[in-house]
């Protein structure tokens, strides 16, 4: 099968190649991938920047969402068949969706929602369940509480608002000028144009921060919370609870430790809580996404396709940070 790989970490280093098709355990479901997404995640595990928490072997294929048809399934799955169609985030363990075929473990699958192409759907799995993590499962969002989501119309941005608008929130999030009347449209209450305006001078006691971007925006959203809010962040630094969690070593718990003390130290001054999310894969909670989606409260958002041959250009342009939505890559 054709798949996109890397042989090395570094910038623009991946290559299309003829690889074995996968092993299919037990519980494993083969699936013939009609398209995928890529996720600036997909960039940083390229360059090497998770090689530490997220020790993949090389060569390695990328790619951590798909939407496609089912082949076959292993000897203990029930709950898929050959031929229905699926999407998914596959456990960070076995990427590798930048291929026309991948083995995924069923639990992490859910049946595709039937109002949406393969390529909406494709751009759904890690920005949905990335959205679901910190909203409604780490912050339990409650209706008529106060949300920050920074970066509105990226590919997180843009499902978290309408997911936090469904739970009742007051939303408020950041964009670029042209931006702007496009990120109300999506359900924004408050939508700062960040080239001409501080969001730190606009806004107060809010309860959640949901932060994607970098350390000085981090610290400018501990200054808008109000004493018992939650700063949340899917970009770091990392916490020992994390380190915990992913089962590292302690001597990568400690590092994390250090990374991360600043912030918590200062999340505490302020009694704030502090929170670092690394989504993992959940078909249960894809499922409750999918209920979402089939009835209109969350709909897909895509800035524009590339074939298949051109994922390296695809990845290229998502690294420029422009994209409004996400970017799929088409295999069918």
């Amino acid at each position: 099968m054709k798949a996109f790989l890397i042989d090395r970490y570094g910038k623009n280093n991946g290559r299309v190649a003829e690889v074995p098709a996968p092993e299919v355990g037990a519980h494993d479901v083969l699936v013939q991938v009609h398209a995928t997404s890529v996720n600036v995640l997909d960039s940083k595990i390229s360059t090497g920047e998770f090689k530490l928490i997220l020790p993949y072997s090389l060569p390695l294929i990328l790619g951590n969402d798909l939407a496609g048809v089912v082949v076959s399934v292993g000897s203990g799955v029930r709950r898929f068949k050959p031929g229905d169609e699926v999407y998914a985030r596959p456990p960070q363990e076995r990427i590798g969706t930048f291929a026309e075929l991948i083995a995924v473990h069923e639990e992490a699958l859910a049946l595709k929602p039937k109002n949406i192409s393969m390529e909406e759907a494709a751009s759904l799995p890690l920005v949905a369940l990335t959205a679901w993590q910190v909203l409604v499962e780490t912050a339990r969002l409650k209706k008529g509480r106060k949300v920050f989501i920074h970066a509105g119309s990226g590919g997180v941005g843009t499902i978290a608002i309408q997911l936090a608008k469904h739970l009742g929130a007051f939303v408020a999030t950041t964009t670029s000028t042209n931006n702007v009347e496009w990120v109300k449209a999506l359900g924004a209450d408050v939508v700062i144009d960040y080239k001409k305006q501080n969001f730190e001078s606009i806004l107060q006691d809010y309860d959640v921060v949901l932060n994607s971007l970098g350390a000085d925006e981090l610290e400018k959203s501990l200054t808008i919370l109000r004493p018992g809010g939650q700063l949340i962040s899917i970009s770091g630094p990392p916490t020992p609870q994390f380190a915990e969690e992913q089962k590292l070593f302690w001597g990568l718990g400690l590092v994390m430790r250090l990374l991360s003390s600043s912030t918590r130290r200062k999340a505490r001054k302020r009694n704030v809580r502090y929170a670092f999310v690394f989504m993992r894969a959940s078909g249960a909670q894809l499922g409750e996404i999918t209920a979402l989606i089939e009835s209109g409260i969350i709909k897909p958002v895509i800035d524009r396709s590339f074939p298949f041959e051109s994922t390296a250009e695809a990845l290229s342009y998502v690294e420029q940070g422009r994209s409004k939505g996400k970017v799929i890559i088409k295999l069918k």
